[in-house]
């Protein structure tokens, strides 16, 4: 093979690296007209997730449209030992992103202490769809984790 046809098949497959790391990573294959503002929602409740990365809360994931909080104490509940507990995550799925609150299994009237506007979103026990780049929704999520975070503490769970 020729110099020339070795240097162009270098260049090729270059730009085809490049043109991967700037694409979003998203859950699903079907980029349809509602996944780049997924990607956008997404990265703003990672980055409200992030300052609670202390003491025994690691984040893990945070790529692929996915991140996860969690506990690494070892806890009862109930009776039963538990060696890590998830405090929220956040997954793009395909027309919202599914923020997972799970202090609220763990602190019965934290529903009435959320916002009811972030309430609406309530899909289930712990599940909120957001399917909106809303900047009150965000300052609620952060007022939920923060409510959250002092009740796991109270429970002596971080």
């Amino acid at each position: 093979m020729s110099a020339a046809k070795k240097t162009i098949i270098k260049k090729t497959v270059a730009k085809k690296a490049v043109a991967k790391k700037e694409k979003p990573l998203i859950k699903y294959s079907d980029k349809s007209k509602g996944q780049p503002e997924m990607v956008v929602i997404f990265n703003r409740i990672k980055k409200l997730l992030l300052p609670y990365e202390k003491g025994v809360l690691k984040i893990h994931g945070g790529e692929g449209g996915q991140i996860f909080l969690i506990s690494h104490k070892e806890v009862t509940i109930a009776g039963k030992k538990r060696p890590e507990l998830w405090f929220a995550s956040a997954l793009i799925q395909k027309g919202y992103v599914g923020f997972y609150y799970m202090p609220v299994y763990g602190y019965k009237k934290l529903g009435e202490q959320i916002h009811p506007e972030l309430m609406k979103c309530l899909k289930g026990k712990a599940c909120f769809h957001i399917k909106k780049n809303d900047e009150n929704l965000y300052k609620q999520i952060e007022e939920a984790l923060q409510i959250g975070y002092d009740s796991y503490k109270k429970l002596g769970w971080v």
